[in-house]
């Protein structure tokens, strides 16, 4: 029978663990907006971006590099 060359942390062997907990995506409601989307994400609303109920892109005005 094999035996581990090595000890694998706690640690390491509960990352790996990790992913089949996620079932299905958690939902946000944008206090600004009102628009549902998905946690940590930017999203679109009228043109414009959002994040954290801030716009970050104005999709109206001419980005100029």
């Amino acid at each position: 029978m094999a035996h581990p060359k090595r000890k694998i942390s706690k640690t390491r062997r509960d990352k790996r663990r990790t992913h089949y907990k996620a079932t299905a995506p958690q939902l946000a409601v944008d206090s600004t907006t009102g628009e549902t989307h998905l946690y940590h994400r930017a999203h679109w609303h009228e043109g414009k971006l959002y994040y954290r109920g801030k716009v970050m892109i104005d999709g109206g005005e001419d980005i100029e590099a």
